[in-house]
């Protein structure tokens, strides 16, 4: 009799301990009853009748989900390995456990292939350098597409573009030549701006004689100012000595 006591307890023991549940704040318990949704319950205690109701834990918080390199063809033809990570969490608790197996398995699925399908979309140069809108526009398709699992994607970031060694050295090439463009057209610009201002100069000197008479001398004062003995040729305009001409007319 005592033993059969002693069962007895020891079973309610068991079942007491199979219906009390506690769930943490940052955690919500999906409860089935004889397989059908009855609510979800939490945080704090939980109390469950044991083999009638089954719960199933979802965790609200933040998840990390990294993307494997996925090998990607751009729009211009460009063969790249791109891997990047997704910020997702559950905000509809009996949705991610009702209508989707396995919803970590399924949002990472979805992140692969809809990688590969964004980015097709884009040449080699917009990955390399509109990743924030590319990432925008991952995040609101990953978004869109799990939100009937109760999953909001918070973030989509590309981590890694991986080209090969000759795609590479392409870029070198084209980003040397770009910066040859670049200098070849700022020595131009110069070269018309300096024109411009010569061009105003000779009409300002064409205006005064007397101004381009006394840069003549300043330019033979500067050649003169060298420190070093040397003869120069220079030739004398007419403009100099004409005055002396004047007032000492020839003898006829």
């Amino acid at each position: 009799m005592f033993g059969f006591v002693g069962v007895l307890i020891i079973l309610g023991i068991l079942l007491l301990f199979a219906a009390i549940k506690i769930l943490p704040e940052y955690q919500r318990g999906v409860v089935l009853t004889l397989g059908r949704y009855t609510g979800t319950k939490g945080p704090g205690l939980v109390l469950l009748i044991p083999v009638v109701q089954h719960m199933i834990r979802v965790d609200l918080r933040v998840t990390v989900l990294d993307v494997p390199p996925q090998d990607v063809i751009s729009r211009d033809n460009v063969s790249v390995r791109v891997n990047a990570v997704v910020y997702f969490r559950v905000v509809d608790s009996d949705k991610s456990v009702l209508e989707v197996e396995n919803f970590l398995q399924a949002t990472s699925q979805l992140a692969q292939t809809r990688l590969r399908s964004v980015l097709g979309q884009h040449e080699l140069d917009e990955i390399l350098s509109q990743r924030e809108s590319i990432n925008h526009t991952l995040q609101v398709t990953l978004d869109e597409a799990t939100d009937p699992w109760g999953i909001k994607v918070m973030n989509v970031e590309i981590k890694d573009v991986d080209l090969n060694e000759t795609m590479v050295r392409a870029i070198a090439r084209q980003a040397e030549a770009e910066r040859e463009r670049r200098a070849k057209v700022i020595h131009a610009e110069g070269e018309f701006q300096a024109a411009e201002k010569l061009r105003d100069a000779a009409g300002v000197l064409a205006q005064q004689p007397q101004a381009l008479q006394l840069r003549y001398l300043q330019t033979l004062a500067d050649m003169s100012s060298g420190g070093k003995s040397s003869t120069v040729v220079f030739p004398l305009p007419l403009d100099l000595i004409r005055p002396l001409m004047e007032a000492f007319p020839s003898k006829q």
